[in-house]
């Protein structure tokens, strides 16, 4: 049959307008059957799915033909339209628009052939499992159909059925590869897992497909690769990884760094591939891996991954990097808080040994980055590993004060006995340098001017008490964290050294408050802590001095004291020591409200309850006594015991003054009731263990009961005639004038006698 555009351009001269106008008709009437017939082709094909291989391919054959008829026909309208463009101006414009709106129908049949195409080669491809060629078809036909659908033209009724076709399609593949995947990479995980610990992670096993030998190394296969790069095209590889690496991470690599007593297996089974095992041994004293026990298991699981899954190509990255993108964070992060935290040694001796820790991750890293797991040159991991000063300095200041907040909060009542020649053990420090030598045979000369009498050797020295175990093993590691500054570097030396700063600071605050009901309430620990403050601040005054020599700058130009600390000790001590003398005092006072003032003893019951309060004073002064002995400095011992009986004593002085009438037989209980105190008073003060050495002490009442002598004038006043008190009185200048004003004794005599002409005269000297 003789084509359209041959007959057209058979007749010689230019195109009449009538037969332009004819043709073209014709022409549009041809592309809207053409039109007609492949939609209707298409609809059977994918919405009514009816078999037409035939009538398909004769489309496809005419579509081609109308194509070629309407681009010669354009070429030769279009050249009319120059010649003639000054005749026919709207005439051919509005012939132009026709001939537009046919071409853009033959596009649009053009993009449902190619559709049509790429989806039979997608089949094929498919069945015969070339999975790159489907994914790539099926893109195609994915373009097809985005361009139909941006043609705002275009109102074909097929849009939705192919639209629906290809997201079937894709699903396909999708499902497809998934499957190939599931078959390439298997994972055993236990139905029934342990809820913590090792054991969970027994008999986990990760199955690779046989990797294909190439150069005696295992390749991928290549139906992984195919797999893997059909993923990728369509865009799926990225969420299969994720859901791989976050698998892999969870079940096998963060358990093999965290538990020692997992063990990695790597096996070949014929038929099924190499299999990565976790097994748990019997779990042995070591409680962590070392670092290059951690490092090995993660090489051998990375190595064999990337030999049988990893090493392929997608796009410009390999999927070992990909891989490294996703899990490297993870892994260092759990490397350096489940591993390298563990490693950092806990002595500065250590350090060196530590180097060769820094090797194996360097090794470990340089591996990683052959299989191109990493990219970067430095990671955390290795920036933590060189880092081992600082983490060492920070490791050892946190263990120091995790150690000394525990001895804080421990039991303070497990006591050491110190003497004044007990004495902090001091280490053997290396000798100082050349300007420090210098300075010190300065002083020696200097020293050695002086005169030659010399203080006592316990002039400065501690005096015997009891503190702490606690607080004693709080200095010791105190001294001991010193130690470990002395030949540190710079940075570590100011850390070590402000740490223990904080260790008698963080004392300072917390043992107060910690132990205050405790303090409050025993008194035997009120006194155990007083004496742990002064231990503490009488060896702050020299501890900076002994280390401040061998210490860097600039501790050593002065910044290495603890001077600054000593008062605060001091002032915390005594303050805990005398909120418990005020508690004392208070008991004493309401033992002795109890007595009814000490007024009408005549009465049984009177006597009594004033007997008893008097007895119970003694009794508790006793139980005092008994539990600061051995305890207490003697010193503080006597001052406090002392301060507490003068409480007492001045209490019943001041209402024994208070009474306006004393019987000839009140005055002989007040007296019985004052002698008991003078008898058994000075026997509360024993400061020592062995008896016969507290005689002393007793003997010594008056210097620490400031009411001693005034106690003892009362009570021989209380059994006086007038006339001795006159005696004793002398003219102002007797015993009872030392201890009494005149008004006083003349309130007694009031009080003791009756109105006689004799105590008139008494009082009259009484001046």
């Amino acid at each position: 049959m003789a084509s359209f555009v041959t007959e057209v351009l058979a007749s010689s001269g230019k195109l009449e307008k009538e037969d332009l106008a004819s043709k073209i008709s014709r022409m549009s009437r041809k592309v809207e059957d053409t039109k007609e017939e492949v939609c209707d082709m298409i609809n059977k094909k994918y919405s009514e799915f009816l078999p037409n291989l035939q009538a398909s391919e004769d489309l496809m054959v005419q579509i081609d033909t109308v194509s070629k008829e309407m681009e010669a026909l354009k070429n030769c309208i279009e050249s009319e339209v120059q010649q003639n463009i000054h005749v026919a101006v709207n005439e051919y414009l509005k012939l132009k628009q026709q001939l537009e709106k046919n071409t853009m129908i033959i596009k649009m049949l053009e993009h449902l052939k190619q559709f049509h195409s790429a989806m039979e080669d997608f089949n094929k491809a498919l069945q015969e499992k070339k999975y790159v060629d489907a994914a790539t078809h099926l893109e195609k036909a994915g373009k097809s159909v985005d361009s139909l659908k941006d043609w705002k033209t275009s109102q074909l009724p097929l849009l939705s059925s192919l639209s629906s076709e290809l997201t079937v399609q894709r699903e396909n593949l999708i499902y497809h590869l998934g499957d190939e995947w599931k078959r390439l990479v298997i994972w055993r995980l236990p139905s029934t897992k342990e809820s913590a610990g090792p054991k969970a992670f027994h008999k986990i096993e990760l199955v690779l497909s046989d990797a294909c030998i190439k150069d005696f190394e295992p390749k991928p296969t290549p139906l992984l690769c195919s797999v893997l790069q059909a993923l990728a095209i369509q865009g799926d590889l990225q969420n299969k990884i994720k859901l791989f690496s976050h698998v892999l991470l969870k079940n096998m690599l963060k358990p093999l760094v965290m538990y020692a007593s997992l063990e990695l297996t790597l096996s070949e089974q014929q038929g099924e591939g190499t299999i990565l095992g976790l097994e748990c041994l019997e779990e042995g004293s070591e409680e962590r891996s070392t670092p290059s026990q951690v490092y090995k298991k993660l090489l051998l699981v990375l190595k064999t991954l990337h030999s049988h899954l990893l090493d392929v190509s997608i796009g410009d990255k390999k999927l070992s990097a990909i891989l490294g993108e996703l899990i490297w964070e993870e892994v260092s992060k759990c490397i350096i808080h489940d591993c390298l935290v563990y490693s950092i040694p806990t002595n500065s001796s250590d350090l060196e040994r530590y180097n060769s820790v820094i090797r194996e991750t360097e090794v470990f890293e340089e591996a990683l980055k052959n299989m191109e797991y990493l990219q970067d040159d430095s990671t955390d991991l290795l920036k933590y590993a060189r880092d081992v000063n600082c983490h060492f300095a920070s490791k050892k200041c946190r263990d120091v004060i995790v150690a000394a907040r525990k001895l804080m909060t421990s039991k303070m009542h497990n006591t050491v006995k110190i003497s004044p020649e007990s004495k902090l053990r001091l280490p053997k420090l290396p000798p100082p340098s050349s300007e420090v030598k210098t300075k010190q045979e300065v002083v020696k000369e200097e020293v050695s001017m002086e005169n030659s009498k010399q203080l006592s050797a316990c002039s400065l020295c501690l005096p015997a008490c009891r503190i702490s175990e606690s607080v004693q093993q709080l200095m010791e590691l105190a001294v001991n964290t010193l130690c470990e500054a002395v030949g540190s570097s710079t940075q570590c030396a100011l850390q070590l050294f402000f740490t223990v700063r904080n260790i008698f600071q963080l004392f300072y605050d917390v043992v107060p408050t910690y132990h205050k009901e405790n303090l409050l309430k025993f008194p035997h620990l009120a006194a155990v802590q007083h004496n742990n403050c002064m231990y503490l601040a009488h060896h702050l005054l020299t501890l900076g001095h002994h280390f401040r020599a061998h210490l860097p700058q600039p501790l050593s130009e002065g910044v290495a004291t603890f001077v600054d600390m000593v008062p605060g000790f001091r002032k915390l001590g005594a303050q805990c020591f005398l909120a418990q003398l005020n508690v004392q005092r208070a008991e004493l006072i309401e033992r002795l409200s109890t007595a009814h003032n000490f007024c009408n003893l005549d009465d049984e019951d009177n006597y009594i309850a004033a007997s008893k309060a008097v007895r119970q004073v003694i009794h508790q002064l006793k139980q005092l006594g008994t539990v600061w002995q051995d305890v207490l400095p003697v010193s503080i011992y006597c001052k406090a015991m002392g301060n507490l009986l003068n409480t007492a004593i001045t209490e019943i002085i001041a209402k024994i003054m208070m009474l306006e009438d004393i019987s000839s037989e009140d005055g002989e209980h007040l007296h019985t009731l004052c002698q008991t105190i003078i008898e058994e008073g000075p026997l509360v003060f024993i400061p020592l263990a062995e008896e016969n050495k507290n005689k002393k002490y007793q003997e010594e009442v008056p210097l620490y009961v400031k009411k001693w002598s005034t106690f003892k004038e009362l009570v021989i006043v209380l059994r006086a005639n007038l006339q001795e008190i006159v005696d004793r009185w002398a003219d102002g200048k007797g015993p009872l004038a030392v201890e009494f004003s005149s008004s006083e004794v003349k309130s007694l005599i009031r009080a003791l006698f009756q109105n006689t002409e004799r105590r008139a005269a008494a009082l009259t000297k009484i001046k």
